[in-house]
């Protein structure tokens, strides 16, 4: 069954109008969902019993059952979910000094391949529903209210596991459901979606007319350590990358950030920084860098730049004239990285699994051995 924050507020009106229903009553339905944060059917006591056992009937109220919370000291705090199917994702909760953020994953495993990622040593096996996503913001703030600080989530990234425009559809409806003045009410602008690199969705995405912020990953300045690194860029190489990332800034006139992780003696060196700068300088006024700490991952070779490397790199792009920042990090001890804490999960379930198939391998061989005995 889909979920019931998979429907919009003109989708909730329609499916009350077909069942007899006044339509008013979607409103309320959303102040219960938005506004109030229920935690299940029964706590809507002003909808009508009627309504409420079709709601059951039709619409799963969140498909998500928690597996893993892990908390790092910075209050960073990262959570395992499991769906309907079984399938896992991941949610990470950020404090910052200026709110909340939520990174939310919208795929289940992913298809883009990058090479340094997490999140792409599992194939993608399926979209999120537009549901799922949002179900994932709907638990955090219960999370928050359960802390009773009157804490609310400020602002979204999607950034968790897949490549958002790859779910195009259901990003979209979850983003107009989120922000939406009768959901969640969370500002456009305090939204950001990242790509690896779509060029025909970033177009798409700037004739949406929604002040969403566009973050590209980017990860190189040239087409051969790009391809290098992730397969997406031979598909849409850095040329025809930008040229929609053009037309993006010429439709919306918004900035776009560049997410660039630092890996060591990959991408990080002085020439890489120039190069970058470079590439960058038609788009000053609204190119914004971000220079990301590489957070190792046990599955692959790679290692972050250090220290020295990060500092020279970003010093290059400033004397450029290119406005950057080097990102915080969130979360290292608990492994935020997307895909992370998934990956582990999963490695331990088949390294069980296995442990199991070995014992009962082993008591069957020995009730063989000792029937042969008996007989």
């Amino acid at each position: 069954m889909k979920s019931i924050y998979s429907l919009s507020l003109d989708e909730m009106q329609d499916w009350l109008e077909d069942k007899g229903e006044k339509p008013y009553r979607a409103d309320q339905i959303w102040q219960w969902l938005y506004r109030h944060h229920v935690a299940s059917y029964d706590e809507m006591t002003n909808i009508p019993k009627t309504i409420l056992d079709q709601l059951k009937q039709e619409f799963i109220f969140s498909p998500l059952r928690t597996q893993i919370i892990q908390k790092a000291q910075d209050q960073t705090t990262k959570f395992l979910f499991e769906l309907q199917d079984h399938s896992m994702i991941e949610t990470v909760l950020m404090y910052h000094h200026y709110g909340i953020s939520v990174c939310v994953t919208t795929q289940i495993g992913c298809n883009i391949g990058c090479k340094f990622c997490a999140s792409g040593l599992i194939p993608k096996v399926r979209d999120l529903e537009a549901g799922e996503i949002v179900a994932q913001i709907m638990f955090i703030q219960r999370y928050l209210n359960q802390q009773a600080k009157g804490e609310k989530v400020s602002h979204i990234v999607v950034m968790g596991i897949g490549e958002p425009f790859d779910n195009y559809d259901n990003v979209l409806q979850f983003i107009r459901i989120v922000n939406s003045d009768k959901g969640m009410a969370i500002g456009a602008r305090h939204i950001t979606v990242s790509t690896s690199g779509l060029a025909p969705k970033i177009r798409q995405f700037a004739r949406e007319n929604i002040q969403v912020n566009l973050a590209v990953s980017l990860h190189a300045p040239n087409n051969e350590t790009r391809s290098s690194i992730m397969k997406i860029n031979r598909q849409y190489p850095i040329e025809e990358l930008f040229e929609a990332i053009y037309e993006y800034i010429h439709l919306t006139n918004r900035r776009v950030t560049f997410e660039y992780i630092m890996i060591d003696g990959v991408n990080d060196r002085p020439e890489h920084a120039i190069e970058l700068a470079k590439l960058l300088r038609p788009m000053l006024k609204l190119a914004y860098v971000n220079l990301i700490p590489y957070n190792p991952v046990a599955e692959n070779p790679f290692e972050r730049s250090s220290e020295e490397n990060i500092a020279r790199f970003y010093d290059l792009l400033m004397q450029n004239g290119v406005n950057c920042v080097v990102r915080r990090e969130h979360g290292k001890e608990i492994e935020a990285a997307c895909g992370q804490l998934r990956s582990q999960y999963e490695r331990q379930r088949r390294e069980k699994r296995a442990r199991r198939t070995k014992e009962e391998l082993r008591q069957l061989s020995q009730a063989r051995k000792a029937n042969q005995v008996q007989n």
